[in-house]
């Protein structure tokens, strides 16, 4: 693990050459001369995009280059949550901006793991979306109408997803990792007309043929008109089974004379993706998101919070089952080149990632807690083994990244680079809280609010609270709020979902905590809080401190009724080859104490042998909490390995 340090100090700082070089310093400079503002630093720039919410996301809309016309009218109903509208007179297409070069640079670079290498310039993926966009014509899909893809993190994903929306057709996807039933119970509700898939995929070396699985959807989907099956595995594949199918290049290619994509331009709010919740507690929430939302957002997430410039080589470690690979495609937007991995992260001992780093010149380098936290018990020091001079950022997200892996980043992977913990979700497309290229680095905290985006911590009683642990909230309007839930008319179950906690407030769900330095601490989910004795412990809290023992490589955390009141269980994986005793026990909570408070002990500690997650890595503490209590598991269909819940049923030690 890393040497001590000094607390009281940052882990880094941007140099004052990178601050007056970032994306933000030349916004906030241009806001000042276009308006007449002082605006000095980031503090007081993030309190004018929240006071003056109109002429911060109009001035982001020049900034990034917005191609549409905005209108006169940025916000209609500015108090209402929901119920605001944004620029209600722009027209915009979504693939329209991020198809804005056509030139001979790299727009996609592709690794299936280390079978498959693929290289894709903005002038062929221009040319490649007005094929399958002329295709769908053709099929007859048409604005409003769903496209879905059951697809890897791959270009023929990124290419679908633009020729869906550039008709003005909504896009929804799902991982080829996922089974039948959790595609039909996402894909089943929003009744997708063309279904994009592959043959299979590759993980951990292996081939994985998912054609019977797309034959069972595609049975299953009565909405659909077509099937286009992408090859990945063969080259000419056999898809005689599958309804409705047909081979992508027999598809595209009565197209291949179509040269220009005739973009529909359309209303701001005009809906762009269908989003799912992990589904972990019944059947997944359609979450829908409008495209010229979807554009601000992730315009201000990467050029100011990410500083992501023309040229860069963005990557994020993610599958279509998850927001990060909506918010990662937008780079295009950014004038960056997409470095889209597919498979394994551990493939090649745990080196692939870095060797993609290294061989494309990544700039900027996301993965998820998990990973970083992985690496660090498989002893892996990438800063001896890569040179990784280009990657100027990292991003993690999916899990709170504990202090312990904020230091192992700076001591193992790169000392000189801005390291960003972000935290949003689905629901938002993107960040509440995320990366700042101009602030310091704390330890174990995410630096800063997200501009024009109005986020308080709030206690039981709707209270603005600082250095201590509450509700997240966002306070005002933001143009990445939903636009609603899929069949859900009158709205009912997207007020209960978001503004049921406080009225007028988006309560977001977790629970956290802001820092004297402005940063925050994302102590769990809120549904998953703990509350032995009536106090509130965040699970993070306890992940932090078992997870850095050398003996657990995961652990989850649930609160357990138990005689009137709530005991805290703790569930733990251990290294291969160890089992745990009653020293390991007595470790274990000896740390926990000594570094939190007594109440976070666990009343008892149980050995599992794997942990249930979501498909998007995501510990799903609220299904073993059902499992424990004897309460069914609505939807196992969302998780990635639902047979690990057997581990919890029925355990002799929860007995006494």
């Amino acid at each position: 693990m890393a040497e001590a340090r000094n607390l009281d100090q940052p882990l880094w700082s941007p140099s004052a050459e990178q601050v007056a070089a970032a994306n933000i310093t030349t916004f906030r400079e241009q806001i000042n001369a276009q308006l007449g503002l002082e605006l000095q630093d980031f503090a007081q720039l993030h309190e004018w995009s929240v006071a003056q919410p109109e002429h911060f996301w109009r001035s982001l809309w020049d900034y990034g280059g917005v191609i549409g016309t905005p209108g006169n009218v940025v916000l209609e109903e500015r108090e209402k949550m929901p119920g605001a509208r944004w620029f209600p007179e722009a027209r915009l297409n979504f693939a329209e901006n991020l198809l804005r070069r056509r030139d001979a640079e790299d727009a996609l670079v592709f690794w299936g793991e280390d079978h498959v290498k693929q290289r894709m310039t903005h002038a062929e993926l221009y040319r490649e979306v007005a094929h399958l966009a002329a295709a769908l014509r053709d099929m007859g899909v048409v604005q409003g109408d769903r496209v879905a893809a059951y697809m890897p993190n791959m270009p023929q994903t990124i290419i679908a997803m633009l020729a869906t929306t550039s008709i003005g057709a909504i896009f929804t996807s799902a991982s080829p990792d996922f089974g039948t039933q959790g595609v039909l119970d996402r894909f089943g509700q929003t009744e997708p007309k063309v279904l994009i898939t592959v043959d299979g995929y590759y993980y951990a070396g292996k081939h994985v043929d998912i054609r019977d699985k797309v034959a069972e959807v595609a049975a299953g989907l009565p909405s659909l008109k077509r099937v286009v099956v992408a090859p990945y595995l063969t080259a000419h594949p056999d898809i005689s089974t599958i309804q409705h199918a047909r081979v992508w290049g027999d598809v595209v290619s009565p197209f291949a004379h179509v040269t220009e994509i005739t973009f529909e331009r359309l209303p701001f709010d005009h809906p762009l993706y269908v989003m799912y919740s992990s589904g972990t507690t019944g059947v997944p929430k359609c979450i829908v998101h409008c495209a010229g939302g979807a554009l601000l957002q992730h315009l201000k997430e990467h050029k100011l919070h990410s500083d992501v410039r023309p040229g860069d080589r963005v990557f994020y470690f993610t599958t279509c089952g998850w927001m990060m690979w909506n918010w990662l495609v937008s780079g295009l937007a950014a004038d960056a080149t997409l470095l889209l991995y597919d498979g394994s992260p551990f493939v090649g001992e745990g080196d692939i990632l870095f060797d993609f780093a290294d061989a494309e010149k990544m700039t900027h380098f996301g993965t998820s807690a998990k990973f970083i936290d992985h690496l660090g018990k498989l002893g892996r020091r990438p800063m001896d083994t890569h040179n990784l001079s280009t990657v100027r950022a990292m991003m993690s997200t999916g899990s709170p990244l504990v202090i312990e892996g904020f230091e192992y980043v700076y001591d193992a992977i790169k000392k000189d680079l801005c390291l960003s913990s972000i935290s949003g979700g689905t629901d938002i497309l993107s960040c509440f809280v995320l990366g700042n290229p101009v602030l310091p680095v704390w330890r174990g905290e995410i630096q800063c609010k997200g501009l024009g985006m109005a986020v308080e911590i709030y206690d039981d009683d709707g209270k603005p609270i600082r250095g201590e642990k509450g509700e997240l909230v966002c306070t005002k309007p933001f143009p990445v709020m939903p636009i609603g839930f899929w069949n859900d008319p009158d709205g009912e179950k997207y007020h209960a979902a978001y503004f049921d906690r406080f009225d007028n407030v988006w309560c977001h769900g977790d629970f956290c905590e802001e820092t004297d330095h402005g940063g925050f601490i994302i102590h769990g989910r809120s549904d998953a809080t703990l509350n032995p004795g009536g106090v509130r412990i965040g699970t993070a809290e306890i992940y932090r401190q078992v997870e850095k023992l050398d003996e657990v490589l995961e652990s989850l955390v649930i609160g357990q009724d138990w005689d009137h009141d709530v005991r805290v269980v703790l569930f733990v994986k251990l290294r291969e080859g160890l089992s745990l005793d009653d020293a390991l026990v007595d470790k274990i909570k000896k740390t926990i104490r000594a570094n939190t408070t007594p109440r976070h002990v666990p009343a008892k500690v149980v050995e599992v042998q794997d942990i249930p997650r979501t498909r998007s890595g995501k510990i799903v503490e609220l299904a073993v909490r059902n499992v424990v209590h004897g309460r069914p598991v609505k939807n196992v269909e969302a998780l990635a390995n639902p047979e690990a819940l057997d581990q919890y049923r029925a355990r002799t030690e929860l007995d006494g």
